[in-house]
This record gives C-alpha cells, structure tokens and sequence, in this order.
C-alpha cells in the first residue's frame, strides 16, 4: 500500500494561482484618482514598510486606487520568477491593472541581487515612474534595499543593519514619505502561522517540490531564491521522501513527523524574520528616519477571529487605508 503525498501529484505542475492573502483587498474599490499628481516633484517617493504579513501590498494596492502609481516590489525573495506562493507574490488577478516593477523579474539561478544590483534597478524604474506622472510606491520588508536605494551613500562592504547604529544614514536622496504597517506582534504571530497553512492549501509543497533540485541541494550554495523561507525547510523533507517517489507505506508515522516537523520550522522561521524585520524598523527610527506608523492589528483580528468580510473591510478601510491616504495626501500636497 502506497502513501500519499501530502500534495497532490497534478500539483507538481504548477499554474498561477489565487493567493488567500492578503484579505484587505475591496474587489468593488474603484480608482479615484485626483489630477494633483500633474505636477509631481520628480524626487517624490512613496515606501511602504513593515514585518512580513502586515498588510503592504493590500495598502499599495488601496493607494493606487486613489492616487496614479506605480509599485515597485522590495522584497527580496519577490524579485525572483518562481515560487510565487512560497514568497506569497500578489497574482495578478490582485493587481488591479496597477503597473508593478522588479516583482518576477530575476533568474532564480542566476546568483543573488545585491543591494547595489537592487539600487540601480530600482533608481531607473523610478525615474519611468515619475516620466510617465505617476507615484513610485516601493513595497517590501527588505530594509536594507529600502535603506540601499533611499540614502546617499552605499557602502557595499557591509550591512548597514550589522554593527554600529550610526552605520543606518538619515541623507536621503529622494523626498522620501514613509509609511510603517505596523501589527502587533503576538497578533502576527498568530496571522503568520494561519497564513503558512493557508499557503500549504494553495499548493505551496507542489511548488517546492517542483523547485527541488536534488544536485543543488547537495552541492550548491544557499543564494537567492533557495534562501526562501520553504526551501531548506522543504529541501530536508525531500532528501529523506523524494516528490517523485511512491514507495513509502501507508500511515508512515516518520513520514508524517517529517512533513509535520518542516511545517514548525517554516512557521518558527517566518516568526524569527518578523523579529528581524521589527529590529531593523527600530533602528531607522533610531537613526532619525520618520516613519508614519499605521496600526493594522484590529484589522488583522477581524481577519483571525473570521469576520464577515463586509466587517474586515470596514476596519481596514477606517484604520489603515484613511490615515495613510491622509498623510499620503499631504506629502503630494506640501
């Protein structure tokens, strides 16, 4: 008797899918756009910044309805063709028609995009941003690309974030509007584990497995989109229970701890990066970076205690997508 995978086989081939998050999206918002924006300063950039799962490309998404922009991603992870549940890519069904920039755009194997790699792609994305009138809005908890493309300075040799907090710079080389999604954390720690699960029911291990490349796995360095939360979590299960195999019994209790035990360690290590990501935040504040802090907690709430969606919205709407459009208005405006 054969056990099967917790995949299924037709899974291995994989199609764009629809991603159950995030879950802010309004799909009746319609685009708003004001004509202010005809006259924009061309250093004018939007980012918007905050832990993984908070909400950003939900909020990126609400501000292209009311403002002409364009996104431009900065997770690192996002910058890479494939895995597009694993890094929880938003499908395009999410879009809405808004351009967005440097989201799919690298080979997974063709090495990693530093952050002077990510700077220079970025910095001519947003100069077509601006050419065409549009708002360039940067999203992604990356803070050291964030912090790579914004300030004056570029010091390759080193991470900003490891070492002295006077290595974080406050020159900045656009006029720079900063919007922190900001959940806290024991709330997102929970929403986290639910959305691994989540990703698990969107055919997450059926991506991994078809990504794994056994050869790689044993001999090539960790670079790019094989550091993914997922990948060597899933790369261990799969040393042990190959995707294409079928000769493993029924019931398999050592099977099943090994799918079990690869899931932990995804949720473990999305909390672990959350806790990076807040640390890093921390220290651009510390450093003088004035960041706008949105509150998304009530509205991820609404999402875990499974709120009807007429509800979730309403929160959503009032404490996240109004006082960012506020300050958003007013950083147009002044």
């Amino acid at each position: 008797m054969t056990l099967s995978l917790p995949f299924s086989h037709s899974s291995l081939h994989y199609h764009h899918h629809h991603h159950p998050f995030p879950l802010f999206l309004s799909p009746s918002r319609r685009f708003q756009w004001p004509r202010m924006l005809s006259s924009l300063p061309s250093d004018n950039l939007l980012l918007l910044l905050g832990a993984t799962g908070s909400g950003k490309s939900s909020l990126s998404i609400d501000i292209a309805a009311r403002f002409p922009s364009e996104i431009i991603n900065s997770d690192k992870m996002q910058l890479y063709r494939g895995l597009d549940v694993t890094t929880n890519k938003l499908p395009f069904s999410d879009r809405r028609g808004v351009p967005h920039h440097l989201l799919g755009d690298f080979d997974p194997l063709a090495g990693e995009v530093s952050a002077a790699a990510f700077r220079s792609q970025a910095s001519a994305v947003i100069s077509g941003v601006v050419s065409r009138g549009n708002l360039p809005v940067v999203v992604g908890g990356s803070n050291s690309y964030i912090h790579a493309l914004v300030t004056a300075g570029l010091d390759q040799d080193y991470d900003v974030f490891d070492g002295p907090l006077n290595r974080v710079s406050a020159e900045f080389r656009y006029r720079c509007c900063f919007l922190w999604v900001d959940v806290s954390f024991p709330v997102l720690k929970q929403y986290l584990s639910k959305r691994v699960d989540d990703m698990l029911e969107a055919g997450m291990v059926g991506e991994l497995a078809e990504f794994y490349d056994p050869e790689m796995a044993e001999t090539e360095p960790r670079v790019g989109l094989r550091k993914a939360i997922g990948v060597p979590e899933f790369e261990e299960f799969f040393r042990r229970y190959h995707p294409k195999g079928r000769e493993y019994r029924e019931g398999d209790p050592l099977r099943s701890g090994a799918y079990e035990e690869a899931v932990r360690k995804i949720k473990e290590n999305t909390w672990q990066l959350t806790k990076r990501q807040l640390g890093k935040i921390g220290r651009l504040r510390m450093a003088g970076w004035d960041l706008k802090r949105v509150d998304a907690t009530a509205a991820v709430v609404a999402v875990l205690a499974s709120e009807a969606a007429e509800k979730r919205s309403e929160i959503w709407e009032a404490q996240v997508v109004e006082p960012s459009v506020k300050i958003v208005k007013r950083f147009i405006e002044e």
